[in-house]
């Protein structure tokens, strides 16, 4: 897929808003976790995206990296959005102790920064976002690794 051009943080976080609208309009008809894997360079953008994205689901107040909890839950009407990033994660054990496996049940989003800290452990992203630095600019790279992201990415393109 060609590289999406974004200039600015307002347009980072317009691009979360337009991927979150199509997982919430997904999530109206299924009843799937749906997993999405942020991956980048510290300060490409991730957290500004998850933050654009939990605001057009009608999430109010700050919008904070969970670095150092390794999760953060936003509980919606009908379902759950974990915020998680791995970055300082010490042993992927942790994960195992913490029940991992529950955060990816039915009618949940699953926003990971940093899924490499732990491959095998978490479940396949059905969405790749990749974001980088590009001069002055963020680009933002979208990959489909299920039929269930296809049919999100397809409803954002």
């Amino acid at each position: 897929m060609k590289p999406i051009i974004l200039a600015n943080e307002q347009e980072t976080i317009l691009f979360g808003k337009q991927l979150a609208a199509q997982c919430l309009n997904y999530l109206s008809n299924h009843n799937s976790a749906i997993v999405i894997y942020l991956i980048g360079d510290l300060g490409a953008g991730k957290t500004t995206f998850s933050r654009g994205f939990l605001q057009q689901l009608g999430h109010v107040g700050n919008v904070k990296s969970p670095t150092y909890t390794l999760v953060e839950p936003y509980q919606f009407d009908t379902f759950c959005v974990y915020h998680f990033d791995l970055y300082r994660l010490g042993d992927p054990e942790e994960l195992e102790f913490m029940g991992i496996r529950e955060y990816f049940s039915s009618k949940a989003i699953c926003l990971i920064e940093w899924p490499m800290q732990v491959k095998g452990i978490l479940p396949a992203a059905d969405i790749e976002i990749h974001l980088a630095y590009f001069m002055l600019e963020r680009t933002v790279c979208l990959q489909a690794n299920s039929d269930k992201g296809q049919a999100i990415i397809n409803q954002l393109l």
